[in-house]
């Protein structure tokens, strides 16, 4: 019971958006077609934070904290994607995010000792994700992580650390293999 009231008293004024999400997200997530992807586009630009221009958001992408989501135009997130954006996610424009790709914005407080590990807080780290990126299919990008304008992750990358513009990152953790 003590985790369940801790929730709600973490995210009292948010209890709604995030009730609203999670129905309406469930509902809408596995829809396929043109009509499907235009209510659900519809229903996150009432969502996120902003959402500008038409966003392509395929079926089975779980968004999660979407208060927490800036997104800008020719946005697109491919199936089976997950963001959480408890911590704040903003995403430039003509961003490509390949499917099942994973990006959070909070990490638990490991370090809070005496506590047991299912009750600790979250350390809240935005994402900053620069115009022209390309994150591609099972990347993982981390708590407070910062991708440049132009840069490629690669497919399977774990990203932990900053992206510089125009790099082509890959591996676990990813690291510069090319520039664009």
């Amino acid at each position: 019971m003590k985790p369940v009231l801790r929730f709600i008293a973490h995210y009292r004024g948010r209890l709604f958006h995030l009730w609203l999400e999670e129905v309406v997200g469930w509902a809408l997530r596995s829809l396929p077609g043109f009509l499907p992807g235009m209510l659900r586009y519809g229903f996150y630009r009432l969502m996120f934070k902003r959402l500008g221009g038409l966003a392509l958001i395929y079926p089975g992408v779980h968004l999660t904290h979407t208060y927490g989501i800036s997104a800008g135009s020719g946005f697109s997130i491919n199936t089976g994607a997950l963001m959480d954006g408890r911590g704040g996610i903003d995403i430039g424009d003509n961003v490509m995010i390949g499917p099942y790709a994973v990006i959070v914005s909070s990490n638990h407080d490991h370090r809070q000792d005496g506590t047991a590990m299912n009750q600790r807080n979250h350390i809240l780290a935005p994402v900053r994700i620069g115009s022209d990126v390309w994150i591609g299919a099972h990347a993982v990008v981390s708590a407070g992580v910062t991708i440049g304008d132009g840069a490629v992750v690669a497919a399977g990358a774990v990203v932990t650390g900053d992206v510089d513009e125009r790099s082509i990152v890959g591996g676990v953790p990813a690291t510069v293999v090319a520039l664009r």
